[in-house]
C-alpha cells in the first residue's frame, strides 16, 4: 500500500545554520497543527469514508502528510547541524538535548509533547472533512507566520511549497466534503 521512494518530496539544503527556526518548525512536526497530527488524523479517519474514492482521498493525503514531517525533520537537522550545547542553551532547546540529544521528538516550539488529542476522528465523513479543512487552513496560516520569520531563503522556498500543499489538501477536503454532504445520503 506505501511505497517509499527514499527522496523528499521536496528538496531541503540548508546552508546556515539557524537554531530559532529550528525551535519554530518543531510546531509542524509535533504541535497541534503539525504534518504529524495531519497524517494521523486523515489515516484515522479514511476508514469512516463510505465511498473507496474518499478512503483513498484520505490515505494519499495522509501519506503525504508524513512526507511533509520528513521534510520538516529535515530541514529542523540541517539547522541545527553544528550547533553547541551552549547554543542550544541560548535558543531555548537544552531541554530537548537533555531529553534527546540531538535526536527529533515530536514536540511544538514550546517543547510540549505531541498527543492524539489534537485530532479527532468521529466517524461521521462529512463532521471529519470540515475537521479536515479546519486542519488544512491552521497549517497554512502556521506556515505563512513561519515564512513572516523566516531569513534564509532556502528555508523559505521550503516553506512556500509546503504552504501551497496545505491549500491544495484543503480544496481536495472541500471537493470531497460537498460531494458527501450534497450528493450523498449518508444514512
Amino acid at each position: 500500500m506505501f511505497k517509499y521512494d527514499k527522496k523528499l518530496e521536496f528538496p531541503v539544503n540548508i546552508k546556515k545554520k539557524d537554531l530559532k527556526m529550528a525551535k519554530y518548525l518543531m510546531t509542524q512536526f509535533g504541535g497541534s497543527n503539525s504534518e504529524l497530527a495531519a497524517a494521523l488524523r486523515y489515516f484515522s479517519q479514511k476508514f469512516a469514508m463510505p465511498t473507496d474514492e474518499g478512503k483513498a482521498l484520505l490515505n494519499d493525503i495522509a501519506t503525504e502528510e508524513l512526507a511533509h514531517v520528513e521534510i520538516i525533520c529535515t530541514m529542523i537537522k540541517q539547522l541545527l547541524t553544528g550547533a553547541s550545547i551552549k547554543e542550544l542553551e541560548e535558543n531555548g532547546l537544552s531541554t530537548q538535548f537533555v531529553e534527546h540529544g540531538y535526536g527529533l521528538y515530536p514536540t511544538d516550539s514550546n517543547g510540549v509533547p505531541f498527543s492524539v488529542t489534537y485530532f479527532n476522528s468521529i466517524g461521521d465523513p462529512v463532521a471529519d472533512l470540515a475537521e479536515d479543512m479546519a486542519a488544512e487552513e491552521k497549517a497554512r496560516a502556521t506556515y505563512e507566520s513561519l515564512i513572516d520569520i523566516a531569513k534564509d531563503e532556502d528555508v523559505i522556498n521550503i516553506l512556500l511549497f509546503l504552504r501551497q500543499r496545505e491549500i491544495i489538501h484543503y480544496n481536495r477536503f472541500k471537493t470531497l466534503y460537498e460531494k458527501y454532504k450534497y450528493e450523498l445520503k449518508l444514512d
